[in-house]
């Protein structure tokens, strides 16, 4: 089969649909299918043979975060390029209600489209009041995914319809092994956190000043995090005597991502909202990381109820220390919760997951009359 797929955030920031659409890509790859990407990019960054730029993105306010979007005449003149060049069976548009380059292949395209919605939100005054020219867009999809019931909830308050829940994936494989990084643990006293360190909802702030009061009680306890943000801004909202036992990576490859969940005793997920499902959760229990997260729904799912990890009180910094004192003061009970976390995550193998939206495709072609083409009638913008 022959998939044209869609990333409405750059290429050149990693984030969660940036690295799901990257996955579910090469799991489709693997299996034999035909599959190009077009995603906002700078014309010279360097990209996958699979991966087509839609021109430079530009930073926007978006569900809480700062999203890095194109949206244009460059980018649709080059979203026709792709669609009259690639021949495609299927059109695979990730947040198409984002106002960027999915947006534009809707407004392009023709024939069997498939839309993931991934984000979660209680209200959202950009799409209300968006809403009638979403619309245009949105009537031409065919077939619907979520990834979580958050997700799937908004999509059906804010935009009508329903969709078929299909959950992340994770390559389950390429985090179940890797050697701790040089001078971290595991050694029964490290608290790890991955995310953007300057994004409010990831919730860092919780998560240092649970550091802070656990840290003067247990002077082996140290703090090890990793992901894009400002090393120094981090470092300043701790105590000047506790400075020296928080190691800040900044932003770490693949390989290092997978080595710093292997190199903590507890992995915490201090969110406070906004998320509709949560692959850090699943790559620290691809990893076997003793898990510790906010008490959100998504997070919850995941986690099977507290099962596969703990939870902790959302945005509650005193919770969060108590629940981290209790997992390093039980090992026998870390890894419990480390066997069940590699058992639960594999409904959410890439593996398992591709396969559930290859019979998406398969049901929207089947369905439709030929393949994707280029709409002729009025124009993207």
């Amino acid at each position: 089969m022959r998939v044209g797929m869609v990333c409405p955030y750059t290429w050149d920031v990693p984030g969660g649909v940036m690295a799901h659409v990257r996955d579910l890509a090469e799991a489709l790859i693997a299996d034999g299918h035909h599959v190009s990407v077009i995603a906002p990019a700078s014309d010279d960054a360097p990209l996958p043979f699979y991966v087509t730029s839609a021109g430079r993105a530009v930073p926007v306010p978006y569900n809480g975060s700062v999203a890095r979007l194109a949206f244009g005449f460059l980018s649709a003149g080059r979203v026709r390029k792709w669609l009259r060049e690639g021949r495609f069976d299927v059109l695979h548009v990730h947040e198409p209600a984002v106002p960027s380059v999915g947006l534009l292949a809707c407004w392009a395209a023709r024939g069997p489209i498939v839309a993931t919605f991934h984000a979660s939100y209680q209200r959202s005054r950009a799409v209300s009041v968006t809403a009638p020219v979403l619309h245009t867009a949105l009537e031409k999809i065919t077939g619907r995914i979520a990834v979580s019931d958050a997700a799937r909830k908004t999509l059906v308050e804010h935009m009508g319809g329903d969709a078929v829940l299909i959950p992340n994936g994770v390559t389950v494989s390429r985090y179940a092994q890797a050697e701790p990084l040089p001078g971290w643990g595991p050694d029964g006293g490290v608290i790890g956190f991955l995310g953007r360190m300057d994004e409010p909802r990831k919730g860092l702030p919780v998560l240092l000043e649970a550091f802070t009061l656990l840290a003067p009680e247990r002077p082996g306890l140290r703090l090890l995090v990793a992901g894009p943000g400002d090393a120094d801004e981090v470092l300043s909202k701790v105590p000047a005597a506790l400075r020296d036992r928080v190691g800040v990576l900044g932003m770490v490859s693949e390989e290092d991502k997978a080595r710093a969940y292997h190199s903590v005793d507890v992995f915490c997920a201090p969110n406070t909202g906004g998320e509709s499902f949560g692959i850090v959760l699943a790559e620290a229990m691809a990893a076997g990381a003793t898990v510790l997260a906010s008490d959100i729904p998504a997070f919850r799912k995941v986690l099977g109820e507290g099962q596969a990890g703990a939870l902790f009180a959302t945005g509650d910094a005193g919770s969060l220390a108590r629940e981290a004192a209790a997992l390093l003061d039980a090992p026998e009970r870390r890894a419990k919760l480390s066997d069940e976390a590699r058992v639960a995550v594999r409904r959410y193998d890439w593996s398992t997951v591709a396969r559930d939206v290859v019979r998406v495709y398969e049901t929207v072609a089947a369905t439709g009359s030929g393949g994707v083409e280029e709409e002729q009638r009025g124009a993207v913008l």
